[in-house]
């Protein structure tokens, strides 16, 4: 599988999320063999857990699964750019590879506000790439928005 197809099952996974009544971000992380490691979208709500974002819920599952809070090797696809808190955590797990879909210029901590892998105090940075179709995911979100509005 390429990072497109990656992509296109995090945005099932973002799906899901939002028919749960979860903001629509979804996320997978692949070892470096290639094989999945997690996948899932936000949970927040559902665990009334306000870190329960897409990236963390999959990034604890790597960690667990493999055993290991480094997860070296690893590429973790997400819908959205991933906020601060998102950023952090993948630095600290050592993720060797983040590929997004839609830019988060409101929330996004790698293109844009804190533009975290680009301080001098970031330890470590992975490479960071774009897949998937950026407008699928944008729609998938304001669609939950603004539904939420009425």
């Amino acid at each position: 599988m390429d990072d497109e197809d990656w992509i296109a099952l995090a945005l099932r996974e973002a799906e899901a999320a939002g028919k749960r009544g979860e903001v629509p971000v979804g996320a997978m992380l692949v070892g470096a063999d290639g094989q999945l490691l997690a996948g899932d979208g936000n949970r927040i709500l559902e665990k009334r857990d306000p870190t329960a974002h897409a990236e963390m819920v999959v990034i604890r599952e790597g960690a667990r699964s493999t055993d290991n809070e480094r997860l070296v090797g690893t590429t973790l696809y997400v819908t959205l750019e991933p906020c601060a808190m998102c950023v952090g955590a993948i630095s600290l797990a050592r993720v060797s590879r983040l590929v997004f879909a839609a830019e988060d210029a409101k929330g996004g901590a790698v293109l844009h506000g804190p533009k975290f892998f680009a301080q001098a105090t970031c330890h470590h940075r992975p490479q960071v790439s774009r897949a998937g179709d950026p407008e699928a995911a944008g729609a998938l979100l304001r669609k939950f928005f603004q539904a939420r509005r009425g």
